[in-house]
C-alpha cells in the first residue's frame, strides 16, 4: 500500500492542531473563518456575551436560557451531561480523549459526521466547540471528544470521571457528503477518497472513517479507497494509536506527516500540503476530500486538489 508505514512498530501518536500550519494563530476576529470544528479551535473564537434570560425549562431537564451571541449558529440550550472517562489520546499527553453522557435526544440529534457541540462546566465557563469524535450511534447516548490541552481548559482536560458539566444541543449539518460523494451530482459517484487533518482535527475525521457514510471497500475488495494524511510535530503527538491497526484493515490508507520528525524517522516529513503536492492527486474528478484544521492547511490543499482537477464541490468541511 503507498506510503503504508508499520505504526504499530512505531512508537507513535499525539496531536496538535497548530504544529502543521505556518502562518501564526488566527485572531479571534479571522476565526470565524476557520475551517472545521476540532478540540482546538473553540479557543480562537470570538468574545461571547451571556444574557441571562427567563427558563421556560423545568429544573428538572437541568437547561438554562443563556443566549451565546456569535454571530453565527443557533443559539444553545445547555443541558446537563457528565464526564465518563478522561485518559490520554497521544504519548505526549498533549491530548485527552474524553467520553461523555450527554441527554436523551443527542443522539437523534447526531447523524452525519463532522457536527459538533458546546460544552462547558457552568455559565461562567466560556464555551468550547468540539467536534464530536465517535460515530453517530442512534442507541447511544455517549459522545467521544478529543481535546488539546492549552492553559485555560484544565477544567475539562484534568477533570476526574463523574464530573458534571453541561452540554449544548448537536450543531452543525456535519460533512456532507451523501450530497456530494454519491450519486451523479458530479456526473459519477467518487471511487477515491482523501482525508486531511492535523493534531485534534483528527475528532470529526475518526467519526466519518467509524461510521458507514464514506462508504470504504476492505483492502483488495476493489471498491472505494482511502486516504488519510495525519500531521503532527512528532511521533509522539499522534492521536487515537490504537485505531490504527482497525482503520487499515477497514481499507483506510494512513500517511502520518511530522513537521518535527524526530532522528530516525523513516516517514514523512513537512506539512500536509506538501506531502499533498509530492503525491499528486490520481484520477481526481473521480475523488472527494473531507478536511479538518486551520485555514491555513484546508485553503492550501483545497487549492491543490482543484487545480488537479478535482470537483471543488467535493472539497468538504464540516464548518
Amino acid at each position: 500500500m503507498l506510503h503504508k508505514i508499520s505504526l504499530f512498530a512505531l512508537a507513535l501518536l499525539a496531536g496538535t492542531a497548530d504544529a502543521f500550519l505556518k502562518p501564526a494563530l488566527i485572531s479571534t476576529q479571522q476565526s470565524r473563518q476557520q475551517i472545521g470544528i476540532n478540540g482546538q479551535q473553540q479557543q480562537q473564537q470570538p468574545h461571547v456575551t451571556i444574557d441571562a434570560a427567563v427558563s421556560k425549562l423545568s429544573t428538572a431537564e437541568r437547561r438554562s436560557q443563556h443566549v451565546l451571541f456569535m454571530g453565527w449558529g443557533p443559539d444553545p440550550i445547555w443541558s446537563e451531561a457528565e464526564i465518563i472517562t478522561n485518559e490520554s489520546a497521544n504519548k505526549s499527553g498533549k491530548s485527552v480523549s474524553i467520553t461523555v453522557t450527554v441527554p436523551a435526544t443527542a443522539p437523534e440529534e447526531y447523524k452525519i459526521p463532522g457536527q459538533y457541540v458546546q460544552l462547558r462546566l457552568n455559565e461562567d465557563t466560556k464555551p468550547l466547540f468540539l467536534a464530536i469524535a465517535s460515530a453517530p450511534d442512534a442507541s447511544s447516548n455517549v459522545f467521544e471528544f478529543l481535546i488539546k490541552k492549552t492553559d485555560d481548559n484544565d477544567w475539562i482536560t484534568g477533570a476526574a470521571a463523574g464530573t458534571k458539566v453541561e452540554v449544548s444541543q448537536v450543531l452543525g449539518g456535519g460533512f456532507p457528503m451523501e450530497e456530494n460523494l454519491d450519486g451523479f451530482k458530479y456526473d459519477f459517484p467518487t471511487q477515491n477518497v482523501l482525508l486531511f487533518c492535523v493534531g485534534s482535527g483528527i475528532a470529526p475525521i475518526k467519526a466519518a472513517m467509524e461510521s458507514d457514510a464514506l462508504g470504504i471497500a476492505k483492502p483488495g475488495s476493489g471498491g472505494r479507497t482511502c486516504r488519510l494524511y495525519y500531521g503532527v510535530q512528532h511521533p509522539d503527538d499522534l492521536c487515537f494509536l490504537d485505531k490504527y491497526e482497525e482503520w487499515e484493515s477497514n481499507g483506510f490508507e494512513i500517511v502520518p506527516v511530522m513537521s518535527q520528525p524526530p532522528e530516525g524517522w523513516n516517514g514523512r516529513t513537512g506539512y500536509v500540503q506538501n506531502v499533498l503536492e509530492e503525491d499528486g492527486v490520481p484520477i481526481p474528478r473521480n475523488s472527494g476530500a473531507l478536511l479538518c484544521g486551520t485555514k491555513g492547511m484546508a485553503e492550501s490543499v483545497k487549492d491543490i486538489l482543484t487545480k488537479a482537477g478535482m470537483f471543488e464541490g467535493r472539497v468538504l468541511t464540516n464548518f
